[in-house]
């Protein structure tokens, strides 16, 4: 089985910096694990410490229940796809793909064949005479990915591969690399700080900030169930409503106040905090649990708020609707139903079984 086991990593450089706190990831056998978070969270250094290109400082790195910590990159059976691409500029698309395999002394006519089937998985098959420089973007990246299938390792690692191509490229290439860990069932562990690459092609997605880990999960859960406000800020495009306030109880209610909002929280919510001591709270709600009021009928637990309607960004399948609430800033995303008329009033309505409410002392989600 092909598991890698990142147990209490540390690392520490040596003019003190502490990279990476404490890291416990399990990536199991045939899993597509993504790493994400913003740039300088410790993603990168943790996958060159799987990689061996980067010491650890305390912890175990286990590759198919052996301790790598000390075994070279070249005796881990591991390939590593770098964002970079890292291909040899004097080399042919060929002679790139079978370089390692020649290292390795296997014989021409084996090499060959290693190199046809994944040339031909990757679409590249007629371009195994050129240079990385007669290539785009998007070739040069499969020319990496089939260098690294060739070796047939147990383990992929991918360092932002696709942080290079336009976006339409990107797309293309999300598709093709799940498709190919479909095709080998083998263990990937891909870093990104792009959310959607995260959430499109994950098994498992693992948010890192400041060297921790702050949750690790089934994309879907942590877009639904963010332990803290930074997953919730995080994963999300565009990104979480949140506000600050405090509860409120009045005629048998309990709502969320601030300076411009007035929001009855529903009885499940009210059950939620019935052992929270505090007074203060943050309140978020993404973009897509807002409704213009005409058309919410999709709604069980609504609380219906007037808003102003600011800018208006129509996306042919959706309304982007950047929305003023007092002094705050909403951000919505509506159904192409009806284009918001900007600089009017209209009643937006909060989907509250959706809504979020965060501990302002920790950050920690309470709901």
């Amino acid at each position: 089985m092909a598991q890698v086991l990142i147990n209490n990593v540390n690392k520490i450089y040596e003019n003190g910096f502490h990279a990476v706190k404490d890291v416990n990831i399990r990536a199991e056998d045939k899993e597509f694990v993504v790493l994400v978070g913003p740039s300088g969270c410790g993603k990168t250094t943790t996958l060159r410490m799987v990689a061996g290109l980067e010491t650890i400082s305390s912890g175990e790195i286990i590759i198919e229940d052996k301790i790598v910590n000390d075994v070279l990159p070249k005796d881990r059976n591991i390939a590593m796809v770098f964002q970079n691409y890292a291909l040899y500029p004097h080399m042919s698309v060929y002679e790139n793909m079978a370089f390692a395999l020649k290292l390795r002394k296997m014989n021409k006519s084996e090499i060959k064949n290693k190199v046809q089937v994944a040339a031909e998985m990757l679409g590249i098959e007629k371009l195994l005479d050129r240079k990385p420089k007669q290539l785009s973007g998007g070739q040069r990246q499969r020319v990496a990915l089939g260098r690294a299938i060739v070796r047939n390792p147990k383990v992929f690692l991918f360092d932002e591969p696709l942080s290079n191509l336009d976006a339409k490229m990107r797309v293309q290439m999300r598709a093709e690399i799940s498709r190919l860990h479909k095709n080998l069932q083998t263990t990937m562990i891909y870093v990104t700080h792009d959310q959607i690459e995260a959430m499109t092609m994950a098994d498992k997605i693992v948010v890192m900030k400041d060297g921790i880990v702050h949750q690790i999960d089934t994309p879907l859960n942590v877009y639904n169930h963010p332990v803290n406000l930074f997953v919730a800020g995080f994963i999300g495009s565009p990104a979480i409503n949140s506000f600050k306030g405090k509860l409120l109880h009045e005629n048998s209610q309990l709502y969320f106040v601030s300076e411009d909002l007035k929001i009855c929280l529903t009885q499940e919510q009210v059950h939620s905090l019935k052992d929270y001591k505090l007074n203060d709270i943050i309140f978020s709600i993404r973009p897509e649990d807002i409704y213009d009021s005409d058309f919410d009928n999709l709604i069980q637990e609504k609380q219906i708020v007037k808003a102003f309607c600011d800018i208006v960004e129509p996306l042919g399948n959706e309304y982007m609707v950047y929305l003023k609430v007092g002094s705050y800033n909403i951000t919505a995303r509506f159904d192409p139903k009806k284009l918001p008329v900007i600089n009017e009033n209209m009643n937006i309505s909060f989907d509250m079984s959706k809504a979020h409410l965060f501990n302002p002392e920790n950050e920690l989600c309470l709901i």
